[in-house]
């Protein structure tokens, strides 16, 4: 017999969750809602009365991917209201597909909020589907002509109604309280990617039946489904323990979202485009950096489990399979960490936007600033000229007297360049590209400028850089700023405005103010000394130089205490002994 899990009033925990999000300075974001209303029955028949919700427009901010501020509801102790569609994408192996199905018949999660969308790959025979199941399950096709899972968890989110989808491989054993347990999480949270745990137990065909399966999930026993002890674990599980439950991963936290169980709300799902259908390996990685760039806070849940029923191919051919996915996931993921690694190329998406204002400026002030970008040490770059080319018609007869010469010019200069593009408005935020640089024209930026200010962005972990200028008086002009793209695209989700983001930006990432000189610009009339490009950083290295030296202090004199207490026959003998 499963154990009640719906109780008739709120628990204390979650009260205690609404004030402790008033500690947190969240005021009525958390609030208990315990209104006496008939709400639908639980799966044990117990009135479900009395929720943790979040209003629409008003949520927790998480700084990073520090999610210590969400407190979701113990496992039992609440009353789920989103609705769930699990979407499977599945290719032949029947025998796993039923087996995974009937666990799923089995879950805490209320029946009437979950469906179950089979998308059947191109199965031959056709999937069918089995007598165990939940009650709200169909098959679909992909569309011809398609195959791989990305499309095919593409067709099942297009074809599915919930508010959350949870993909799910079809080899996929959970258990019980599996959906439950990442729901909590999203019942907080609509801009939360969550992980579910996984294991690799040895799977022999035939030993397992849809019916144990059923029984033994419904009771609370899948966990003695298989050998925990002899299970292997997933290479997640040590970038999990290493950063605090990706609690201090940053961003990095995107490339644990891979595997076979996790759960999106649809709007963000739909939001950042699905799953690419040309990846056919590589594609959770790919739709992991997406996630990010669109804001969204990576969450490892791991109070529930599951049997991932025989090793993936991934584990079974670790070399191969990364041999094929690298060039693929380098091209879409800048961050990936091979790719960071090779230098001097250009890929699909950039690293970095450099927006330059050509509008009035003379064309020698915008190509300075430009050339040391093109030439610099990043190649994997996008530059727009932003000015009105629209204007420019036909050459006049006197072409040294026309009054568009300089952007004429400037067309002309940049034309051939691949990397640089002529816009008549800053260009809107593209959220594949992970950072964006604003560059006044004029400005003399050093080779290693762009390297400079994302690797402190990156040390920081600021979602705002700015840079003060030679001659600027003060820090409202004129200056560079970097903005994140990840920061940036979580500050707007919480509602924040074009008047106070940098604001939200600074709550959620932080801003991070630095010099201009040494490393970022060059100013021909500065003739004084050097002046470190970051304060911050330097007083970290000269720390360390002064550690440094205090440890080779203290081991002189402690060589000097020993040379004076012998004599000095038993110097020579030493020495030359």
């Amino acid at each position: 017999m499963s154990r009640q899990r719906w109780p008739v009033r709120p628990p204390e925990s979650a009260v205690d969750e609404a004030h402790a999000a008033q500690a947190h300075g969240l005021g009525d974001r958390v609030t208990v809602v315990d209104d006496g209303s008939r709400e639908p029955e639980g799966r044990d028949g117990t009135a479900n009365r009395g929720s943790v919700k979040i209003p629409d427009r008003v949520q927790p901010r998480v700084r990073h991917n520090d999610y210590s501020v969400l407190q979701p509801p113990p496992l039992g102790g609440w009353t789920p209201t989103l609705d769930v569609s699990v979407v499977i994408p599945a290719f032949g192996e029947t025998e796993k597909l039923h087996l995974v199905l009937a666990a799923l018949a089995a879950q805490t999660y209320p029946a009437h909020l979950l469906e179950v969308v089979v998308v059947d790959d191109g199965s031959d025979p056709p999937l069918t589907l089995p007598e165990i199941r939940p009650e709200n399950t169909r098959i679909v096709p992909t569309a011809p002509g398609l195959w791989g899972s990305a499309n095919a968890v593409n067709t099942g989110a297009a074809a599915s109604d919930g508010s959350v989808i949870l993909r799910l491989d079809s080899d996929m054993l959970v258990y019980s309280d599996h959906v439950e347990s990442q729901l909590r999480w999203q019942h907080i949270a609509d801009y939360l990617a969550v992980l579910g745990h996984k294991m690799f137990p040895e799977f022999v065909p035939g030993l397992l039946t849809p019916q144990r399966t059923y029984e033994a999930v419904r009771g609370g026993r899948a966990a003695e489904l298989f050998d925990r002890e002899r299970a292997g674990a997933h290479w997640v599980e040590q970038v999990i323990d290493r950063t605090d439950r990706l609690r201090s991963a940053g961003s990095s936290a995107y490339c644990v979202f891979v595997g076979a169980t996790g759960s999106v709300h649809r709007d963000l799902f739909d939001a950042v485009g699905g799953m690419d259908p040309a990846l056919i390996l590589g594609g959770d990685t790919e739709l992991g950096y997406r996630l990010a760039q669109a804001g969204a806070v990576f969450v490892p849940d791991l109070d529930s489990s599951s049997w991932h029923l025989g090793n993936s191919q991934m584990r079974l051919r670790r070399e191969s399979g990364a041999r094929y996915r690298h060039p693929f996931v380098s091209n879409r993921v800048p961050l990936f960490r091979e790719r960071r690694k090779i230098h001097g190329r250009q890929w699909s998406v950039p690293y970095i936007d450099v927006i330059i204002d050509s509008g009035g400026h003379r064309l020698e002030d915008v190509r300075v600033t430009a050339d040391r970008v093109l030439a610099g040490d990043m190649s994997d770059i996008r530059v727009f000229l932003v000015g009105p080319w629209a204007t420019l018609g036909a050459s006049p007869r006197t072409p040294l007297d026309d009054p568009e010469l300089d952007l004429r010019l400037l067309r002309e200069t940049y034309r051939g360049e691949s990397r640089v593009r002529f816009v008549d408005e800053p260009p809107g935020i593209d959220r594949s590209v992970p950072f964006r640089l604003t560059l006044p024209a004029g400005s003399l930026p050093t080779p290693r400028a762009l390297r400079v200010v994302t690797d402190t962005a990156e040390a920081e972990e600021a979602g705002l850089v700015s840079v003060v200028l030679p001659h600027a008086k003060s820090t409202a002009a004129p200056h560079s700023r970097l903005e994140r793209t990840a920061a940036f695209a979580r500050a707007r989700h919480l509602g924040a405005t074009e008047a106070d983001i940098d604001r939200v930006v600074g709550e959620i990432y932080g801003v991070h103010w630095m010099d201009w000189a040494g490393s970022f610009v060059d100013d021909p009339a500065h003739d004084g000394p050097a002046v470190p490009c970051d304060w911050q950083a330097e007083l970290r290295k000269a720390q360390l130089e002064a550690k440094r030296q205090r440890a080779r202090a203290d081991r002189l004199e402690r060589k000097l205490r020993w040379l004076r207490r012998l004599r000095t026959p038993e110097i020579w003998r030493r020495v030359f002994r």
